[in-house]
């Protein structure tokens, strides 16, 4: 729960910001006569919790299938913020020389000054030489 929060914290900060805007807009006496927050509070709130939990378990649940997936020995393919050139993304395979570790959620690499959280990475297979044929 303490990786989601420290992940999702900015967009959890901005769910809270449109709660308070709407509890400040719905008890103002011109907007339904100040009642309007007793329909639109508890609306936003229901909506933003059904968001914000399916969004848990789903990030939970891919960060499980990551490190599981790593730890058998196979390949992801994590997103690169720090380079927003050519190549975004770089894929992660136990199997390369460039001795990647799994250290609680993140990925460590001697040869990256830099770690990637599992939670920004997905499985990644190869393609195959009939998929490389086709192009």
């Amino acid at each position: 729960m303490g990786n989601f929060l420290e992940l999702e914290g900015g967009y959890l900060a901005i769910g809270l910001f449109a709660l308070c805007a709407a509890i400040f807009v719905g008890t103002r006496p011109f907007v339904g006569n100040g009642q309007a927050w007793k329909k639109t509070v508890p609306f936003i709130l229901i909506t933003m919790s059904g968001f914000i939990g399916a969004h848990y378990f789903v990030t939970t649940a891919r960060m499980s299938d990551v490190k599981e997936r790593f730890i058998k020995g196979e390949a992801v393919i994590c997103e690169s913020k720090a380079q927003r050139k050519v190549q975004q993304s770089i894929v992660i395979d136990p199997k390369r020389p460039q001795n990647w570790t799994l250290i609680g959620d993140e990925f460590h690499s001697p040869e990256f000054e830099r770690s990637f959280h599992s939670a920004r990475c997905l499985e990644y297979f190869y393609p195959t030489k009939e998929e490389l044929t086709l192009k």
